[in-house]
C-alpha cells in the first residue's frame, strides 16, 4: 500500500465484520500458484457481505478485482494494485424442480456434483472444470462438447455500487470464451441452471468417463492456469505445438506440460515472468513454422509491463 491509501487502510481497518487483509500473496488463491501481493484482499461470507464490501468501496477509486477459484489468470510477480474481493465464501447451492441454483463462488465440479445427486443431467462437461461457477460464467467455459451457455437460463449480478441486476441468458452476451461480465462493470453472484431429469448411473458413468479422460490426458496433478491458448480457426493449439516438438520446453520453472502441449505447468517456482517468456517462445515458434498467430486464453491480472 502506498502512503496515500494509508487512510483506505486505516478505513478498512474498522471493519471488524469483514475478512480484509493486506499484501495478501495472491500464489496463495491461484491454480497456477504464481502471483505476488495484493494490496487489499476482501473475502465476503455471503452475499450481503459482498454488497456492504462494493458499497464501502466505491468511493476508493482504486482499481478492482473479482477472484473465484484462481484458475485461468496469470497474476503478475508485482501482485495487483488496488483491492481484490475474493468470492469463494458464495457457495450456496439448491435444486427447484429440474433447476439448479447456485451462488456462483462454489466450484464448478461441486454444482456438476450436485446435478449428479440430484439425477439431473446435462452438466456433465463441467465435472472436470477446475474453477468456480463465476469464472465459468466470464469465460462461458466449455469442455468436452458443453458450453455454460448451454446450460444457464439467468444470473443475478452486482453492479460496482452493490446495486442487483438480473440478466437473462440472451443478455449475459455468451460466446465463445466471453460474455458481457468482460465488457460491464458486474459480478455474477447466484446463477439458474436449467437441466433434465436422467440416469443417475449413466450420469455418474459420462462424469467417471470425462474424469478419466481429463487425469489421463492433462496434467492435472501440476499447477496450471488450465489451457493456455485459444483454438486458432483451423487448428488444434496443442497439436500446432505438439507437432513443432515443444513438449518439455522450459523457461525457469515454466514448463509446456510433457503430458498435454496445450498446458503450461508450474514445476514449482516458477514465476509469471517464466510463464510469459515462454508463451512468447512458444507463439514465435509456432508463428515461425506455421504462420498461425496462437492467442491466450487466461487473463494476465496485474502490472506486467517490462
Amino acid at each position: 500500500m502506498t502512503k496515500t491509501n494509508n487512510h483506505i487502510k486505516e478505513k478498512l481497518k474498522e471493519q471488524v465484520s469483514l475478512d480484509i487483509r493486506f499484501d495478501e500473496p495472491l500464489k496463495k488463491h491461484t491454480t497456477f500458484k504464481i502471483g505476488g501481493p495484493a494490496d487489499i484482499f476482501i473475502t465476503p461470507n455471503n452475499i450481503s457481505e459482498l454488497q456492504k464490501s462494493l458499497k464501502l468501496i466505491k468511493d476508493f477509486k482504486l482499481p478492482l478485482f473479482i477472484l473465484g477459484k484462481g484458475s485461468n489468470i496469470i497474476v503478475s510477480d508485482k501482485g495487483v494494485r488496488g483491492i481484490v474481493l475474493n468470492t469463494e465464501n458464495l457457495n450456496k447451492i439448491w435444486i427447484e424442480g429440474e433447476d439448479i441454483i447456485s451462488e456462483t463462488g462454489i466450484l464448478l465440479a461441486d454444482v456438476a456434483q450436485k446435478s449428479l445427486e440430484a439425477s439431473l443431467t446435462g452438466l456433465e462437461f463441467a465435472s472436470g472444470i477446475p474453477g468456480s461457477l463465476g469464472g465459468a460464467i466470464y469465460m462461458n467455459a466449455g469442455a468436452y462438447g458443453g458450453m455454460i451457455k448451454d446450460v444457464i437460463k439467468e444470473a443475478k449480478c452486482l453492479d460496482y455500487e452493490g446495486n442487483e441486476i438480473t440478466l437473462s441468458k440472451n443478455q449475459l452476451k455468451l460466446s465463445y470464451r466471453h460474455s458481457i461480465l468482460q465488457e460491464e462493470p458486474l459480478i455474477a453472484t447466484q446463477v439458474r441452471i436449467g437441466l433434465k431429469k436422467g440416469d443417475a448411473k449413466e450420469i455418474k458413468a459420462k462424469i467417471d468417463d470425462l474424469t478419466d479422460k481429463r487425469w489421463t490426458k492433462q496434467p492435472m496433478e501440476m499447477p496450471s492456469a488450465g489451457s493456455i491458448f485459444k483454438r486458432p480457426e483451423g487448428y488444434y493449439a496443442s497439436a500446432l505445438i505438439d507437432e513443432a516438438g515443444l513438449k518439455g520446453l522450459k523457461v525457469g520453472d515454466a514448463q509446456v506440460s510433457k503430458k498435454h502441449a496445450g498446458f503450461i505447468v508450474n514445476l514449482g517456482n516458477a514465476t509469471a515472468e517464466d510463464v510469459c517468456n515462454l508463451i512468447k517462445k512458444v507463439q514465435n515458434i509456432i508463428y515461425k513454422e506455421k504462420r498461425v498467430k496462437l492467442e491466450v486464453e487466461p487473463r494476465f491480472i496485474g502490472d506486467f509491463s517490462g
